[in-house]
């Protein structure tokens, strides 16, 4: 039972292997097509950045100029929670979580293709330690950064799935 589950939630994910095929999918027609519409949507690609998070849907680089720092919290003297705080601002305009904070280095978007963030996601080394797809699908479901992709608060677009359409392509 516990194979088949594995298979059903990693099919999706299997989508974008770099194997061998007799015809080849172009990405846009591919399983991982409708995972690669969120997870390099600004809401998404804005954190998971190199050295300095952007903001917007233009993915201007954010200000104030902030850095990543040793932690991905920011820099020791203005770190992430100075101004991103537990929830959204009334006004809307400084987005909050608890945990806000840039994606690891390991877990950088910015700048690859679909076929390489979809080789990403399934890698343990680069995607956050998660070894199944079982475990993507859960941190999907449960993280605050994650989830708050859906709320980003007054002037920013969601991601072109609900996150319930998301999960659904993921499983």
């Amino acid at each position: 039972m516990r194979v088949v589950a594995l298979f059903v939630v990693v099919l999706p994910l299997a989508g974008c292997s770099r194997g061998e095929a007799a015809e080849p999918t172009p990405p846009e027609t591919g399983l991982f097509e409708p995972i690669a519409s969120v997870v390099m949507h600004p809401r998404c690609i804005n954190c998971h950045q190199d050295e300095s998070p952007r903001q917007t849907d233009e993915k201007i680089v954010h200000r104030p100029f902030v850095v990543r720092g040793k932690d991905d919290h920011g820099a020791p003297t203005q770190p992430c929670q100075t101004c991103h705080q537990a929830t959204n601002t009334a006004d809307g305009f400084v987005p909050g979580v608890t945990t806000w904070r840039l994606a690891p280095l390991s877990m950088l978007w910015e700048g690859k293709t679909k076929a390489e963030i979809c080789e990403q996601m399934k890698d343990p080394e680069r995607n956050g330690g998660r070894r199944t797809g079982e475990e993507v699908i859960e941190h999907t479901k449960v993280d605050p950064l994650v989830l708050w992709a859906w709320d980003p608060g007054a002037a920013r677009t969601m991601p072109p799935l609900s996150h319930a359409q998301f999960l659904e392509a993921l499983e």
